[in-house]
C-alpha cells in the first residue's frame, strides 16, 4: 500500500533544478552547498545559537516518490523523548501495511529494515485527537510522553500547523519526528519553491523553538526536584551530543 501511495507523488523532476532553494538560502544568508556526486542541494543555517540544516534530494522513504525536502536539526533533548506528528492519510496507510506484514502473515516482530516511523505508530501510544484541536482531521501524534508532547503541540506550532492545511493536499505524506535528540521534518517536494520552502519552514522554526523551550522547562524542573517530571530529564541526564549528523541524499 505504501508504494501504491508513493506512486501518487510521482513526478520528480528529469533534472534536478535547486536554483530556487539557492536562491531562498542565499537571500537569508544562508550557506548552500550542492553534495558531491548527488542530485539536490544542502542549505545550512543558525537561528541564533541554534545551528539547523535543509536537504533537497531524493527520497528516503518508500512512501515519498522522487524528491523530498528535509529539514533537520540536533536539540538538547533527552534520547528518550520520541515525538512524531504525520498526516492521518499515511498513518492509515502504514497502519494496514503493518496488519497484512506482521498479523497476516503471522510474523512476530517488526523487522529493522521498518522505517522507525512505522514502527513508532505500533510502540507509543496516539494522542488523543481532541488534544490536537484543529488539526485533528488532517494530523495523528504519538510519543513516548504524552504530557510532553500536547504541550508541544499546543500554542506556536499549532498555528504554524494549522496554516498548511489549505495548502496542502489531505493525501501529502508529510512527516515531522524526535526522536535521539533530533529534529527531523520531511515531505515531498519535486522541485524547491520559495511559497512552499517558507511554510515549511516556519512549521519546522516553531517546532524547534517549542521543543528547546520545553525542554529547557522540564530539565529546570527536574533539577529543582519536582516529581511530576518524567524519568528522561533526571539529574544523571548526559549532555547532549554535539555532532553534526551525517548528510543522506
Amino acid at each position: 500500500m505504501l508504494k501504491n501511495l508513493r506512486r501518487l507523488f510521482a513526478g520528480a523532476p528529469d533534472q534536478a533544478d535547486a536554483s530556487e532553494l539557492r536562491q531562498w538560502a542565499e537571500q537569508r544568508g544562508h550557506a548552500w552547498r550542492r553534495v558531491r556526486d548527488a542530485e539536490g542541494g544542502v542549505v545550512e543555517g543558525r537561528t541564533g545559537t541554534q545551528s539547523w540544516r535543509i536537504e533537497w534530494g531524493p527520497s528516503q522513504r518508500d512512501y515519498i516518490a522522487g524528491f523530498e525536502l528535509r529539514l533537520i536539526a540536533e536539540i538538547d533533548l533527552p534520547k528518550e523523548v520520541v515525538a512524531m506528528v504525520l498526516n492521518r492519510a499515511l498513518t492509515e496507510t502504514m497502519e494496514a501495511t503493518v496488519y497484512e506484514r506482521y498479523v497476516d502473515d503471522v510474523q512476530t516482530r517488526i523487522e529493522t529494515d521498518t522505517p522507525p516511523e512505522m514502527r513508532w505508530l505500533v510502540l507509543y501510544p496516539k494522542l488523543p485527537a481532541h488534544d490536537l484541536g484543529r488539526l485533528r482531521e488532517r494530523y495523528v501524534a504519538v510519543g513516548s510522553i504524552e504530557a510532553w508532547l500536547q504541550q508541544w503541540l499546543q500554542g506556536p506550532l499549532n498555528d504554524a500547523l494549522a496554516a498548511t492545511l489549505d495548502q496542502v493536499p489531505p493525501a501529502q505524506p508529510v512527516v515531522m519526528t524526535i526522536g535521539r535528540g533530533r529534529l527531523l521534518l520531511r515531505m515531498p517536494m519535486a522541485a524547491p519553491d520559495a511559497r512552499q520552502l517558507a511554510m515549511w519552514f516556519s512549521v519546522f522554526d516553531h517546532a524547534l523553538r517549542e521543543a528547546r523551550r520545553l525542554g529547557s522547562e522540564w530539565r529546570a524542573g527536574a533539577h529543582a526536584g519536582l516529581t511530576t517530571q518524567p524519568s528522561a530529564w533526571a539529574h544523571t541526564e548526559q549532555p547532549p551530543t554535539t555532532r553534526t549528523p551525517d548528510i543522506k541524499l
